[in-house]
């Protein structure tokens, strides 16, 4: 099973301006190898694959057009225009709006990899980094990389840079029985509320940094386009969003964590999630993509799966205008408390659908649908 860890790189000035340099020569190869693919179709008809292109490192390499240091890094490069190639005729193949591959500025090409440790980048025994072309970088080792290293990968972010080792790690040991269960029904006015009433608050990380983004944005349009001090202040933006980011993300995984700990089966709605967030009704898209339930349900997902409990995905439609029961109970959206004249319960609305989604789950679940407190 492989597993990422990320640290933060403290290269000097010049090993910032080598990494710079390498990272220039890797998007040069990468619009070079997409403007062959191109030109191929175009003049011959004939379409490159990985190999064709691959072969010709050598001599390329051997010419001194080419400054990027380690040759296994130029063929990840083109490796990853190749996948950039699958994925488009695989989306035309579907029928799908393809999106012709792009060249990369430089300023939005951030990373380039080394597909085999040991070859070009290893961590030292003192916890520094030794990449080729660059030399030894110090790395802050907030915790130790556990497994065996396949890849490292160098990510500039923010202006500031990163290592990325991609590890092999055992699969754990599945998480003893918890005896619970429970449906999770995401909101926008509370982050998600539980099958047995508990609500988890919706923290808006975006919404309450609007007016830190604001002075920021208003800083990056007060600047030349193209100067020296309007990079600056883009990075101070990106900072920002990164802050946010962060905060989501490390939210989801308390969260996560904390749902997959206490219980054995977790029911959740198969949300259209990008639907939502392009939502016309004002604010909707905003609060969607600040509350990130895609983001949140892929770690769930992925921790269940480790900690050997079960995930159910459930049709979301007419959750809300059910009670679990069974008796149609119809609502419109302003209507934020649920009560069944059939058997008489009398709950919030989104406690209603974290019932039924409980429900559901259980009967896909093949599960006796037996609910504590459900008359």
């Amino acid at each position: 099973m492989r597993k990422a860890f990320k640290y933060r790189l403290y290269p000097t000035r010049e090993q910032g301006e080598a990494l710079d340099g390498q990272l220039g020569e890797a998007c040069r190869l990468y619009n070079a190898a997409l403007q062959e693919r191109r030109d191929s179709w175009r003049m011959a008809g004939k379409c490159l694959n990985y190999y064709d292109q691959a072969n010709q490192l050598k001599e390329i390499r051997a010419a001194g057009d080419l400054g990027l240091a380690n040759y296994s890094a130029c063929q990840d490069v083109l490796r990853r225009v190749d996948k950039t190639f699958q994925a488009f005729f695989r989306r035309v193949k579907a029928g799908k709006n393809a999106g012709f591959p792009r060249f990369k500025a430089r300023r939005r090409f951030d990373s380039y990899t080394f597909p085999a440790y040991g070859d070009g980048c290893k961590l030292r025994d003192d916890g520094k980094l030794y990449t080729q072309g660059v030399g030894v970088l110090k790395v802050k080792l907030h915790r130790s990389v556990a497994g065996q290293i396949k890849t490292v990968t160098l990510k500039r972010e923010c202006g500031r840079w990163y290592v990325c080792f991609s590890v092999e790690v055992p699969i754990p040991e599945p998480l003893p029985a918890a005896g619970a269960i429970t449906g999770i029904d995401v909101g926008l006015e509370s982050f998600a509320v539980l099958s047995d009433g508990s609500v988890i608050e919706n923290p808006r990380h975006y919404r309450k940094a609007q007016a830190t983004l604001r002075r920021a944005q208003r800083k990056v349009a007060r600047r030349k386009k193209g100067s020296h001090r309007r990079g600056k202040a883009v990075h101070c933006l990106q900072r920002v969003h990164f802050h946010i980011r962060n905060q989501r993300s490390d939210f989801h995984h308390q969260v996560s964590r904390r749902l997959v700990n206490t219980y054995d089966l977790i029911a959740v709605e198969d949300l259209n999630i990008k639907g939502l967030a392009r939502s016309k009704w004002k604010g909707i898209p905003k609060s969607v993509n600040d509350a990130g339930w895609g983001g949140f349900l892929d770690k769930v997902s992925y921790k269940a799966e480790w900690a050997g409990r079960t995930l159910v995905k459930v049709n979301p439609n007419g959750t809300s205008q059910r009670c679990p029961c069974g008796a149609a109970v119809p609502k419109v959206l302003s209507q934020r408390w649920h009560q069944c004249l059939a058997c008489g319960m009398s709950v919030s609305r989104d406690h209603s659908s974290a019932l039924e989604l409980l429900r559901l789950g259980l009967s896909l679940h093949a599960l006796t649908p037996t609910l504590v407190g459900v008359a």
